[in-house]
Formats: structure tokens, C-alpha cells, sequence
């Protein structure tokens, strides 16, 4: 599914106009992108959560081609980290909630 098919399904689901749906996607995610780069935790109940990660960085040597035994090294970085919550785990499982 990509942007113009969520735009679509949530223009139906939330029986909106599809500039609606666009504006309140464009918003939600957005809102999230904001809070995870500023280092907040985003958690959904029963979605998910997202969240700011650091990676160390690392070094090594390169074992092949014309640079091999050359070192490398990376810096220290972040990533955005998603854990599906319990509701959205067991939907993808196919597990119906009681």
C-alpha cells in the first residue's frame, strides 16, 4: 500500500474527503517524526511503538579487493526503532482478540 492508497482507505474508513484524510496522515506522521527525532517515545496501545536508538559505531579491516588491510571505522549514529504492540502482533498472527 502506498501514500495514495492509505489516503484513499482512510478517506472511506473515516468517511472524509480524500484532502481530509491526506491533511490528518500528513499530520499523524509528522507529529511522530517530530517526537522521535527530538529523542520522545511514541507508543500506540495495541499499534506499536517508535523510538530513537543510538548505534556505536565500529571499525575494522577491509578483507578483500584492491583496499584489503586497509581500517575502516563508522561513526556513532541513531536509528528509529518500531515495536509492534500486543493488538497489531496478534492481528498479523491472526489471533482474534476476546
Amino acid at each position: 500500500m502506498n501514500k495514495n492508497e492509505l489516503i484513499s482507505a482512510v478517506a472511506i474508513k473515516g468517511e472524509m474527503s480524500k484532502k481530509s484524510a491526506e491533511q490528518a496522515i500528513d499530520a499523524v506522521f509528522n507529529v511522530i517524526k517530530d517526537a522521535v527525532v527530538d529523542g520522545d517515545k511514541v507508543q500506540i496501545v495495541n499499534f506499536g511503538a517508535f523510538e530513537k536508538k543510538a548505534t556505536k559505531g565500529a571499525e575494522g579491516t577491509i578483507q578483500f579487493g584492491d583496499r584489503k588491510g586497509q581500517k575502516w571505522v563508522s561513526e556513532d549514529s541513531f536509528r528509529v526503532s518500531f515495536k509492534a504492540g500486543k493488538g497489531f502482533s496478534d492481528a498479523v498472527k491472526g489471533i482474534v482478540a476476546e
